[in-house]
């Protein structure tokens, strides 16, 4: 027997409707709807329509009815695209060294940055591991998160690497957000192989990514092109063997040095992630191709580097979605909506642009058709702010806080009573 539910009235609500993937986006194009109303069936969304007609058809399908109380604006529930939240320890000694003036690589190469994250994840049992999943997954929950992606890459083993991806699939059970996880085993070459980097991308795809399929516990495979990682040549065998497997690609490209967007466009990648090195040329070459550009302001923020060209892609004709890149090393802030907004603020986006890119634009850089819209068909992920003008949440820059967060149609998070 179907489950009905009903929420209203919302203020005003963003449906996110027929706005186009790709492209710059003007806020005359943002349809503002008032005082709506949301129906929904088995956490999908039935209709959005006018709170007083939709309320009489919730009543008679005998729905779980909900009257919200003030004035609220209603968007769809946010997408973090590329997070890196299950790990231990702290890198809070590579912050103050880069403040002092040292750089990401010299950092690493004196025993610091992502290999002090592997010994210390290597250390951790599945349990802590899944316990930090689930603290810092309902972090996002309250900011209105609610689809987020995970990826491994502090094992650099066999043995961590299952563990890492165990702890996100287990932590799916205690947690109201959909997790998302990726295996980024590609992430630096581990000081402690036997052997060279295509030795261990070998190791990888052998070994790696068959346990990975057989225990189903990812469909997206992550490499980090760039020096001190994975050069191109290097890095293309394991993807099209990750490929032949059946895994989605996704890559960490064009950060600190250009390369890895071409090798995105090259294999077909759902997404290509960083982008801050990225010129007009790889611009160009991302706006012809269907690869979704993923900013991550979060890292130039806890690096103290440039952004992402966000203006420049989008002028260009690419789809961009906007990410935390939360991070034990490069982006510990994780504050998703804090992050969007200062980016918009440098790269001059519209509010438009910047509400598509953890929306709509976030879901196609994961590959999902399901979210990302308020319209009838789409799952009932949405969040709600303390605001009756949907321009005050970016211009309060994440310190207006949403008031609910609701997941497939059910209230996940109330902040109301506090």
């Amino acid at each position: 027997m179907a489950h009905y539910t009903y929420l209203g009235p919302v203020s005003e609500l963003l449906p996110m409707a027929e706005l186009p993937l790709k492209g710059a986006l003007k806020d005359s194009s943002l349809q503002v709807l008032k005082q709506q109303g949301i129906l929904t069936e088995d956490g999908v969304i039935l209709a959005v329509d006018d709170h007083d007609k939709l309320l009489q058809k919730a009543e008679e399908l005998g729905a779980d009815i909900t009257i919200l109380r003030g004035e609220l604006t209603a968007l769809p529930g946010f997408i973090d695209c590329h997070t890196h939240i299950c790990f231990s320890g702290s890198r809070a000694g590579d912050y103050a060294l880069r403040n002092a003036g040292s750089s990401y690589l010299e950092i690493a190469e004196k025993g610091g940055g992502i290999w002090d994250t592997v010994t210390k994840t290597r250390q951790a049992s599945e349990k802590v591991l899944r316990l930090g999943v689930v603290k810092r997954t309902s972090e996002h929950l309250n900011q209105g998160v609610t689809t987020l992606e995970v990826k491994s890459g502090y094992g650099l083993n066999l043995k961590d690497e299952l563990k890492m991806l165990r702890a996100i699939d287990k932590a799916r059970s205690s947690v109201p957000i959909d997790l998302v996880s990726t295996c980024l085993a590609a992430h630096i070459f581990p000081k402690d192989f036997e052997g060279t980097k295509a030795d261990y991308l070998n190791f990888l795809s052998r070994e790696l990514l068959p346990a990975i399929k057989k225990e189903d516990l990812a469909n997206r495979v992550d490499a980090f092109i760039e020096e001190g990682a994975f050069s191109r040549s290097e890095i293309l065998p394991y993807l099209k063997k990750a490929i032949d497997l059946g895994f989605d690609i996704t890559l960490h490209a064009d950060q600190f040095s250009t390369g890895g967007s071409s090798v995105a466009i090259e294999c077909n990648a759902v997404s290509a992630d960083h982008l801050e090195a990225s010129t007009e040329k790889e611009i160009e070459a991302l706006a012809k191709s269907d690869v979704i550009a993923v900013a991550l302001p979060g890292a130039s923020l806890g690096l103290g580097c440039a952004y992402a060209p966000v203006r420049a892609l989008l002028d260009t004709g690419a789809s961009v979605a906007i990410a935390s890149d939360y991070n034990p090393g490069s982006a510990p802030m994780g504050q998703l909506l804090t992050q969007a907004a200062i980016l918009g603020t440098f790269q001059k986006l519209t509010t438009a642009e910047v509400f598509a890119g953890l929306t709509y634009r976030a879901a196609a850089a994961l590959g999902l058709k399901d979210r990302g819209r308020l319209v009838a068909g789409m799952l009932a992920d949405i969040v709600l702010f303390p605001t009756p003008d949907h321009r005050e949440i970016l211009y309060r820059q994440g310190s207006l806080k949403p008031c609910y967060t609701i997941k497939s149609g059910s209230i996940v998070y109330n902040n109301t009573e506090q």
